[in-house]
């Protein structure tokens, strides 16, 4: 069975992003973007909640991204990408496939199909809410060195504490760390939780 894993850019202090929804904080370079061929290149499916979806639909097909790394881009036009929410009736990203309901029955069919790894972007609501149900195998979490002393946090939807196991850790020049993690006690999807929280659509 392949894997689905979570990718998800943080501050030192805990936020995927400001009170307005800034992402400008983060560390990228030229390191990052070769991180992120690399990454791309493990999976042939990205999944991502409704906001992060819209703003990576917002950007990824444009010329601007195609200057700012054109390999990246024409990895995100093509991959197959899922994106869960409730309220889209329609999803214009080429290749992307929307999922309204059963959310957790739908990636474990997905899991259990061959192929790559499959990898959740950003989408940190919806990560937090596929935890529990053991549809997670792998927490990468990408640690900025940078402050912003309020916003968002990464885990704020959690309603019941998530114990993790450190696997490895890699630093990058720029300052950034690359945490994973796997969920100390992953749950086969279907059977008991650990906590209530169950989907997340929006």
């Amino acid at each position: 069975m392949r894997k689905i894993f979570a990718f998800i850019m943080t501050t030192l202090d805990g936020y995927y992003e400001g009170l307005n929804q800034e992402f400008d904080c983060w560390v990228v370079d030229e390191e990052f973007n070769e991180f992120a061929v690399e990454q791309l290149d493990e999976v042939d499916t990205l999944v991502f909640g409704r906001v992060t979806y819209e703003g990576m639909a917002a950007y990824w097909p444009t010329p601007a991204a195609e200057q700012d790394d054109a390999r990246v881009a024409a990895r995100m036009n093509s991959l197959k990408k899922i994106v869960v929410s409730r309220t889209l009736d329609t999803a214009e990203w080429a290749n992307t496939w929307l999922v309204k309901n059963n959310v957790s029955e739908e990636l474990a069919t997905l899991k259990r199909q061959p192929g790559k790894d499959i990898a959740i972007l950003g989408s940190s609501d919806l990560t937090v809410s596929l935890l529990p149900v053991g549809l997670v195998d792998e927490l990468r979490i990408m640690v900025n060195p940078v402050v912003l002393g309020s916003g968002k946090s990464v885990f704020r939807t959690a309603d019941e504490s998530i114990t993790l196991k450190l696997l490895k850790s890699r630093p990058f020049s720029s300052g950034n760390v690359l945490l994973y993690y796997e969920p100390a006690a992953r749950q086969t999807p279907g059977g008991p939780t650990r906590t209530t929280r169950t989907g997340d659509a929006a």
